[in-house]
């Protein structure tokens, strides 16, 4: 029967831990590779995010134990001693030898804290320091939400070149076939599939970079995730949708308290203005309630020590004031006032950089977008180009060298096209950041 029981309990744990690691490996799978899926792993598998939430933890641990002095604090002491030698007393004109040459001692001390400034200080920032660890959370989420939303696009951006140069093969291809049909019948030189065979080579060692760009950025996307290098990640992407998602209200102003970096400075001027007034009240007594109780035992027969037992309590209140530090306290209090002026100096500093960073983020995005929309129009032009040549050169009425240049220009129009369409939505993530819309 025993023997069941065990192969029972033994199979039972075995197959919790199984779906326990079956539990950890589901949750590490990347279920919904679009950007919101992208960056809602990295919010829970960055390295960073994770170690921003322990803080959290930690902070709120140190918060605890510093609140834990307002409890009652007891405390047990006991000693045992032997005297080779008993005390020596001066009585009544006679030194005289007193005490036992055995003692041990039995006690219990409870104190509690009426007044203390220090725990008072704890109690009243305790709040703000919590919601500064969560603003610290909120600060690395924003900041690798901004970075993984880049680097999604930057991927999406590379296999797109690869698509274009893949057609652009599928162009060149059809045009060397075209070329050494026409270099056979004799209708041109060799010249023009010559042409027709660089221009070829050329695209595809342009796709095969492209292709190894893809790999290297997704390994770097992965990185920003917190993916292991193992998974596989495909990011899946409308790309008609991303003109859309280009688009953004540009005559939005900045509100100052929308930014993660403002919110925090005000924590920090709260903190310090605590921290002020902690140092002002530095002249205010620690008070204190305490009780002991202890047992003595006596005994100059060492075996006999806890024969009899000698017991004495007491109770009272403690009060410490501090008299004279050196001029401690003042000096403490102007430093924690220069440095509440600091924070204001920086509050001020900070809404500049923020102005700045708008002005300057604004200005880009208007700029890529100009940019975008030229480079939109230059993609259907080269294209209607590229096929009144192609055409024009079958009739025998243009050379091939202009079919060349054609199609080289529209792969360069569409290439640019795709990378201001990057800049843009690039840009439009730093104006965002800027505004502080971005919220985690």
């Amino acid at each position: 029967m025993r023997i069941i029981v065990r192969f029972f309990i033994v199979c039972v744990l075995a197959l919790t831990g199984t779906v326990a690691r079956s539990q950890v490996r589901q949750d590490s799978v990347l279920h919904d590779p679009t950007l919101t899926g992208c960056v809602q792993y990295a919010l829970t598998h960055q390295p960073v995010v994770q170690q921003s939430l322990l803080d959290e933890a930690i902070i709120e641990k140190q918060i605890q134990t510093k609140l834990a002095d307002w409890y009652p604090q007891l405390n047990l002491n006991y000693n045992l001693q032997h005297n080779f030698e008993l005390p020596a007393a001066y009585f009544s004109g006679v030194y005289v030898r007193s005490g036992t040459f055995n003692a041990s001692n039995l006690g219990v001390n409870a104190t509690q804290n009426i007044f203390n400034r220090d725990v008072l200080l704890a109690s009243r920032t305790a709040e703000d320091v919590r919601l500064q660890a969560r603003q610290n959370t909120s600060y690395n989420k924003i900041d690798i939400a901004v970075s993984v939303s880049k680097a999604f696009y930057d991927v999406l951006l590379t296999r797109q070149q690869v698509s274009v140069l893949t057609e652009a093969i599928d162009r060149l291809e059809k045009s060397l076939k075209d070329a050494v049909n026409q270099y056979q019948a004799g209708l041109t030189d060799k010249i023009d599939y010559k042409r027709a065979t660089i221009a070829l080579n050329n695209a595809r060692a342009q796709r095969k970079q492209s292709i190894d760009e893809v790999t290297a950025k997704t390994a770097y996307l992965k990185q920003l995730m917190g993916m292991p290098d193992a998974m596989d990640l495909k990011p899946q992407y409308d790309t008609s949708n991303m003109q859309r998602d280009a688009a953004m209200d540009t005559s939005q102003y900045v509100r100052y308290d929308n930014r993660i970096e403002y919110r925090q400075l005000q924590t920090q001027q709260r903190l310090q203005e605590a921290s002020v007034k902690y140092y002002h009240n530095s002249y205010l007594p620690t008070v204190s309630a305490f009780g002991n109780y202890n047992l003595g035992y006596l005994n100059n027969d060492f075996g006999k020590v806890y024969d009899q037992t000698f017991s004495n309590s007491n109770i009272g209140i403690l009060l410490t004031m501090p008299i004279f530090t050196g001029n401690k306290r003042i000096l403490q209090v102007r430093q924690a006032e220069l440095q509440s002026r600091r924070l204001d100096w920086e509050m001020i500093s900070l809404k500049n950089r923020v102005n700045a960073q708008y002005a300057q983020a604004l200005a880009v995005y208007k700029g890529n977008l100009f940019n975008y929309l030229a480079l939109k129009d230059n993609v259907v032009l080269a294209d209607d180009v590229y096929k009144t040549l192609d055409l024009q050169y079958r009739s025998g009425i243009k050379t091939y060298l202009d079919v060349t240049i054609a199609e080289s220009d529209l792969r360069t129009a569409q290439l640019n096209y795709y990378n201001a369409l990057f800049q843009l939505v690039q840009s439009k993530f730093d104006v965002q950041k800027a505004l502080g819309t971005i919220q985690y």
